[in-house]
C-alpha cells in the first residue's frame, strides 16, 4: 500500500493515484491531507475512482502503518541519523517477499519537508532515488512512479511484450531485399550518384546499414519504391510533365 503523510496539494494526490493505477497498486492511505476532494482528483487522474473510493484516512502516521509488517520510507537524501538506506531497485524484491507475509507500506512525506525523523523511525529501510545531486528533490508522483516501476519489473512486468507499430509486418525475405537493393541501385545510377563512387562499394554500405535495422516487408517495399520513383520522376520530366506520384511502378502504395 501507499501512505501519504500530510500532503499539501490535492494535485499531488492525483499524480500519486495516477501512478498507482499505472503500476497496478490499489491501496492508498492518507494521513491528514490539507485538502482532499475525490471529484477534483478524478478530474485530474481519470478513471481512478476505485482507488479513491477505497482510500483510507488516518489521524497519525503511526496508525496508518500499524498493521504493516514492513515499511519502506523515502527521502531525497541521506540524513545524518544512521538508517538502512537502499535503492529502489535492490529493495523491490524485498518488498515483494515481505508482501507474502503481510501488509507492506511505501511511505511518502509532506511535499515541502519530506518525512520527519519520527516518520523515518517507523521505517525498516529508506529508499533514496539517485538523481542529480544539485537538484535531488522529486515530487510525490515522480518518486512513487520510480519505486512502483521497480516493483512492477521485479514482479514480472518486464515480461510484457513491447507494442508493435501499426504497420509492422513480417520480416522482408532475402528475395524482397534483393529487389529493394536492385531498385535503389538503378534509381541512384540514373541520377549519376555513382559518378565518383564504385556502385558495389556504395551498395555494400547500404546493405550494412539496412542489415542493422532488420527491415520488415512494408519498410523494404517503401525503400524499393524510392528507387523506382527516381526513375519514374526522370521519365516524367523527359515527357514534359510531372504529376504527383502516389504509387511505385508495380502499384504498391507508399
Amino acid at each position: 500500500m501507499v501512505v501519504l503523510d500530510r500532503t499539501q496539494d490535492l494535485v499531488n494526490i492525483a499524480g500519486v493515484v495516477r501512478a498507482m493505477k499505472n503500476m497496478s497498486l490499489s491501496r492508498l492511505r492518507l494521513v491528514r491531507p490539507d485538502e482532499f476532494d475525490p471529484y477534483r482528483i478524478t478530474g485530474i487522474a481519470h478513471r481512478t475512482d476505485d482507488v479513491l473510493e477505497a482510500a483510507e484516512h488516518f489521524d497519525s502516521l503511526e496508525e496508518a502503518v500499524a498493521d504493516a509488517v514492513y515499511v519502506l520510507g523515502t527521502t531525497a537524501r541521506a540524513r545524518t541519523a544512521q538508517r538502512n538506506y537502499v535503492r529502489p531497485r535492490q529493495e523491490a524484491p524485498v518488498l515483494l517477499e515481505k508482501a507474502r507475509e503481510g501488509t507492506v507500506a511505501i511511505l511518502f512525506g509532506r511535499e515541502d519537508q519530506g518525512l520527519t525523523n519520527e516518520g523515518l523511525d517507523l521505517c525498516h529501510s529508506v529508499a533514496v532515488i539517485p538523481t542529480n545531486p544539485d537538484y535531488s528533490s522529486l515530487n510525490l508522483a515522480q518518486a512513487l512512479l520510480v519505486v512502483a516501476y521497480e516493483l512492477f519489473l521485479a514482479a514480472g512486468g518486464e515480461e510484457q511484450e513491447l507494442p508493435e507499430g501499426k504497420r509492422s509486418e513480417r520480416p522482408a525475405t532475402a528475395e524482397e531485399l534483393e529487389e529493394m537493393y536492385s531498385a535503389l541501385q538503378n534509381g541512384l545510377d540514373r541520377i549519376s550518384f555513382f559518378r565518383d563512387r564504385p556502385p558495389s562499394r556504395v551498395m555494400r554500405i547500404f546493405r550494412t546499414i539496412f542489415g542493422r535495422t532488420e527491415l520488415d516487408l512494408h519498410e523494404a517495399r517503401l525503400m524499393r519504391a524510392v528507387g523506382h520513383q527516381i526513375g519514374n520522376h526522370l521519365d516524367r520530366i523527359a515527357r514534359g510533365h510531372d504529376p504527383p506520384p502516389t504509387a511505385d511502378d508495380d502499384g504498391q502504395s507508399c
